[in-house]
């Protein structure tokens, strides 16, 4: 079973369906933002560094994301699918992040998660008041949604290119968003 790189505005359920999938298929998940919020709660330089670019709402620079993905990468057994949440986030992310996962002789594809600005600011808000994530405020939610365009969107055309890119309709229930994954994962 090939690797899946996740994309899709924050708030799309990019991290429920990955819990969906691990449990159906065990899949190992490399949820970038939950790595990159541990390493900001570590009393370190570079968990001090992690914190301040994610309060700002900022991009968290590519060579300590690909140092964290690396490491992942290294203690993955490869006959464990993993699936990468949250990650690439630009075009240089891509670039590495490919390179890293087919030099551990490993396969890909990408699985967008669709969903409209306004309703991924709605989920994103819910989340907030649900989970008292203190970085998610509106405006912050705003900045996220501006990188994605800016950032993200644009490596969409690359992948559909190579033939890797998988789209959803992320605006449905959960259980339909899965139904779709299920009915559209490369065998």
């Amino acid at each position: 079973m090939n690797d899946l790189i996740l994309v899709g505005i924050q708030g799309s359920g990019k991290g429920t369906q990955a819990k969906i999938l691990a449990q159906k298929f065990g899949y190992q998940i490399f949820e970038t933002g939950g790595e990159l919020r541990a390493i900001a709660k570590e009393n370190s330089d570079l968990g001090h560094k992690v914190k301040a670019i994610t309060e700002r709402g900022d991009l968290v620079p590519n060579e300590i994301v690909m140092e964290i993905v690396e490491h992942f990468l290294a203690n993955m057994d490869n006959d464990t699918p993993i699936i990468f949440d949250g990650i690439p986030r630009s075009e240089i992310q891509r670039e590495s992040l490919e390179q890293l996962i087919l030099s551990h002789g490993r396969e890909f594809a990408v699985l967008e998660i669709k969903l409209s600005d306004k309703e991924a600011m709605k989920r994103m808000m819910y989340r907030a008041q649900t989970e008292g994530r203190a970085d998610d405020t509106p405006e912050v939610m705003k900045k996220r949604i501006a990188n994605f365009y800016s950032y993200t969107a644009p490596l969409l055309d690359v992948w559909r290119k190579k033939g890797r890119l998988i789209s959803i309709n992320g605006e449905q229930n959960v259980e339909s968003v899965t139904q779709d994954i299920l009915d559209n994962l490369p065998q």
